[in-house]
């Protein structure tokens, strides 16, 4: 199949945290008085940010779960890939479409084999969330600090002690982060994947992101520069089927 660009949609806005959030930096190295599990960090304003990445990861991942495609993974809960595809067509399955827009939306690994030339390039592109500047300049008049430290532990059941104390590093409630994502239209049905889009990113709001989401932590919420996405994005209840 032949694609051409026809449109490039750039989505725009902020994202504020509504509980402290880690996203970890991947850090081991051991310092005297640091914590245990530091957040990621610009290496050069050691600023902390959300990457692209995660956001994708995660949107990704909860579209596949609210689509049903999980069980159907090759690899048992990993990804959907092309061969996730070729499986549900082997067996006439009725979530071969589903497979298939969340990989012209997120795109597929280049280990994937298999004629998937309907598919076409990667729809979305995230890009890193760094702290919003008008936020930033409020946070630094009143000398708010980026991020924390949260003290955790566990509770023995039988004595009612806490043990195993643990140090782990936040981005606080109500920070911000500048948000963007570009999204390739290279045919006409590919504005309802954007919609598609637009839901997985509702049901992050319902979700979390980073770790510790079982907790408490990584709750965010999105505000659009768009005033129709926003009211689009107001209504939009994921589990109505409304995208």
């Amino acid at each position: 199949m032949n694609f051409k660009l026809e449109d490039i949609i750039k989505l725009e806005g902020i994202i504020t945290l509504k509980s402290g959030l880690h996203i970890g930096s991947g850090n081991m190295e051991m310092r005297i008085g640091g914590t245990d599990s530091p957040v990621i960090r610009h290496p050069h304003t050691l600023e902390p940010y959300i990457p692209g990445s995660s956001l994708k990861g995660k949107v990704r991942s909860l579209l596949e779960m609210a689509s049903g495609l999980v069980p159907f993974s090759i690899d048992n809960g990993g990804i959907v890939s092309w061969k996730t595809v070729e499986k549900l067509k082997k067996d006439k399955h009725e979530l071969v479409e589903e497979a298939k827009d969340i990989l012209k939306i997120f795109g597929s690994s280049g280990a994937d084999s298999g004629e998937n030339t309907d598919i076409g390039p990667t729809r979305v592109a995230f890009s890193d969330c760094y702290l919003d500047e008008e936020w930033k300049k409020k946070a630094q008049t009143n000398r708010w600090q980026f991020t924390e430290v949260k003290s955790e532990n566990s509770i023995n059941r039988i004595s009612g002690t806490a043990a195993n104390p643990r140090f782990i590093e936040r981005v606080p409630e109500g920070t911000q982060f500048s948000f963007s994502l570009t999204f390739k239209i290279l045919e006409e049905s590919d504005k309802k994947l954007f919609n598609k889009l637009l839901t997985g990113l509702k049901l992050l709001e319902f979700d979390s992101i980073g770790g510790s989401g079982s907790r408490g932590y990584g709750r965010v919420a999105f505000n659009f520069k768009d005033d129709e996405i926003n009211k689009q994005f107001a209504n939009l209840n994921p589990f109505r089927g409304e995208n």
